[in-house]
């Protein structure tokens, strides 16, 4: 097959690259580093000419709604306008678990994009994953005041990257499915455990405190609805067997 991966340099998006790749499959890389331009839609047109799939993983780094929205919302028109034009006959996007029960800013966004898919009259499937084990140290390096490390109370299954790339993959290579079953860790942490041990593994010894963010949306975070629900696929790598291995990849 041949098939275009958006953000493909990001982190679920390179591994999707990788694995797409040990397959045997030949893979297109829609980035502004390759030319394209997914916001304005510029290098779209060449860029899908005999792709068989899209696999969508963009991201923004911003949790304002509209500024997430916004961005969600026109890269997902763009891709599948271009791909009803080149003929692709599958579009693959990356979601997040519990986002219609959470509202969360990023996490509406991420819905409004959900929809655009759904109605754009090119075959889909939504993959929903929980957050990734990279998650605690993107939320260590925010959440820093004072020499103490703030971590938020939060319910989570986290899950490898390399994990959710496999899936994304293989739902590419399979038939347009709409909505698959939910992606998940193996097991339930707390966000505020997983800083913790984070922290301590990079040999930070000052003190980790819990904290519930006044934040819209957390009190539903707090309370597990960001879990998957029953039917969910369950990924292998546990959290302390990814930090091992991120610990020892850091030492080499």
């Amino acid at each position: 097959m041949r098939i275009a991966v958006a953000g493909g340099t990001g982190t679920v998006g390179s591994r999707v690259v990788e694995v797409a790749r040990e397959c045997g499959h030949d893979v297109v890389v829609l980035a502004r580093s390759t030319g394209v331009d997914v916001t304005a839609g510029s290098g779209l047109a060449e860029a899908l000419v005999g792709v068989d799939a899209v696999i969508d993983t963009l991201n923004i780094a911003s949790i304002d709604r509209k500024t997430a929205e916004r961005f969600f919302t026109t890269t997902s028109r763009a891709l599948l306008e271009a791909e009803r034009e080149a003929g692709v006959g599958h579009h693959v996007l990356l979601s997040i678990v519990g986002i219609d029960a959470i509202p969360y800013a990023y996490y509406q966004a991420k819905l409004a994009q959900e929809r655009v898919v759904e109605q754009a009259g090119v075959p889909w499937t939504i993959l929903r994953a929980t957050q990734f084990h990279e998650f605690a140290g993107q939320m260590a390096g925010r959440l820093r005041i004072a020499g103490m490390q703030l971590a938020p109370r939060m319910r989570t299954q986290p899950v490898a990257a390399r994990e959710v790339a496999e899936r994304l993959v293989a739902l590419a290579e399979a038939p347009a499915a709409g909505r698959s079953a939910d992606l998940a860790g193996p097991r339930e942490e707390q966000l505020a455990d997983l800083i913790r041990r984070l922290v301590r593994a990079r040999g930070s010894r000052g003190p980790v405190v819990p904290v519930s963010l006044p934040i819209t949306g957390m009190a539903e975070m707090r309370q597990g609805a960001a879990l998957p629900g029953p039917g969910a696929t369950l990924g292998r790598q546990t959290f302390d067997e990814w930090l091992r291995a991120a610990s020892a990849s850091s030492v080499e």
